[in-house]
């Protein structure tokens, strides 16, 4: 009888293994800015883990920004403290691709031979892709959008239900609510911190950042002038203030600013602190050239790190379901971010009625088809070239220099940062 029983166990036991019952696998996963992502990713990995309970979703201590998520991944590669899959910054992609730290996901899409029909255009796929890399799955995207105060229109005449469609209207009404007083401000344009919004003002052009060659500066041409113009303009006709990045936050909340134009990326956030403070409105970013015009893609993807074939296959279902159909409808209605995935943006069983619903997340789904890569530049003084901009961008905002002079010393001082090809 013992020996019956010893039989069926070890029976039960190889049929279980067979199946993969007892073969969890687990994966260490890092993502950066928990305050927009957390509750994200804490829904994600729950759904993931129901549908696929041999692998376990193990969250490592989160970054507090794209930046310092990149430089954890970068000190901690070949490392036993890497995690298995981290989400870089859509603009750092191509440290970790160039560096071979990132597991290329060509093989892996090639197997699967199916990813349109699950959501994953070419154009997606481009998003995350350098060279001949797959880097990653984009998986939270974003573009600029106009916030707007529509209390503040109507105190100054303007139409709240016809928002500005170019920059002339947009200075023309940001003029008016600058003389409002009572600590009332104008325009909270976000070009700290990053290249991103100054991007927003040279792809919105039809201006590129480098040569096609990536040997020469190109955002000193005139689609470049224009831009650092336009941000000129912003100040001296329309008044805008020199704010850090949270005190325009705060101030735009409160409904002390007219308009805020920033990442689609934060718009949960904004709707949540605003309440009801104010009627709060959004509409697309004008572009300096509708025609030629382009925008950035901002957030993140996906990216595998580890080289372990086991952990591999776990990792890319795990990637392929954060950056699916479900995962977007779970980051669309959490943040404000646009749709990564094209099943999610058109099925009723994820976003399609969401959008009917929330009108005030509109403005980046109908400038998808505005949306190229967020430029991310070569070398290993990317960073530097960013902080570079940025600090030119100062100049300007801050009235310490001309847009010609800015524009000169920007061009020649991240040239020098560029790579000796």
């Amino acid at each position: 009888m013992t020996r019956t029983k010893t039989i069926l166990a070890g029976l039960a036991l190889a049929a279980s293994l067979a199946s993969g019952a007892l073969a969890e696998t687990t994966l260490n996963v890092h993502y950066p800015m928990p305050g927009f992502f957390k509750d994200v990713m804490d829904r994600i990995s729950k759904k993931f883990m129901e549908e696929h309970p041999e692998i376990k979703i193990n969250f490592v201590s989160p970054s507090p920004t794209y930046e310092e998520g990149l430089q954890l991944i970068l000190r901690q590669a070949g490392t036993v403290e890497m995690p298995d899959v981290t989400f870089i910054g859509l603009n750092r992609l191509r440290v970790v691709a160039e560096r071979k730290i990132s597991v290329d996901l060509n093989p892996f899409i090639a197997k699967d031979g199916d990813m349109v029909e699950q959501g994953f255009s070419e154009n997606i796929l481009k998003l995350a892709q350098f060279g001949d890399q797959q880097a990653g799955l984009a998986f939270a995207t974003s573009n600029p959008i106009m916030y707007y105060n529509a209390d503040l229109f109507r105190r100054v005449g303007a139409d709240p239900d016809a928002p500005p469609k170019t920059w002339d209207e947009v200075i023309a009404i940001a003029s008016k609510i600058k003389d409002l007083g009572d600590g009332i401000q104008s325009i909270d344009f976000r070009w700290q911190g990053d290249d991103w919004m100054f991007s927003a003002l040279l792809f919105g052009a039809g201006g590129t950042m480098l040569t096609p060659d990536e040997k020469k500066v190109a955002f000193d041409g005139p689609e470049g002038l224009a831009a650092i113009r336009l941000l000129d303009r912003m100040v001296k006709e329309g008044g805008m203030p020199v704010l850090t990045k949270s005190n325009g936050e705060q101030a735009f909340v409160a409904g002390k600013i007219g308009f805020a134009f920033q990442t689609t990326g934060a718009l949960r956030n904004v709707i949540n602190n605003v309440g009801e403070k104010f009627d709060l409105r959004t509409a697309p970013i004008p572009l300096l050239s509708p025609e030629k015009g382009r925008l950035p893609t901002g957030g993140n993807a996906a990216v595998m790190l580890t080289k372990d074939p086991a952990k591999q296959e776990a990792a890319w279902t795990f990637i392929k379901f954060a950056a699916g159909p479900y995962g977007a409808s779970v980051v669309v209605p959490g943040t404000g971010y646009v749709p990564n995935n094209e099943l999610a943006a058109k099925s009723s069983e994820y976003l399609g009625e969401f959008y009917q619903k929330n009108p005030l997340f509109k403005a980046g789904l109908e400038q998808m088809p505005k949306m190229i890569p967020w430029y991310a530049f070569p070398g290993s003084n990317g960073v530097k070239v960013t902080q570079t901009i940025v600090d030119n961008l100062s100049r300007v905002v801050e009235q310490k220099a001309t847009p010609e002079e800015t524009l000169a010393d920007a061009a020649r001082e991240v040239q020098r940062l560029l790579p000796r090809k």
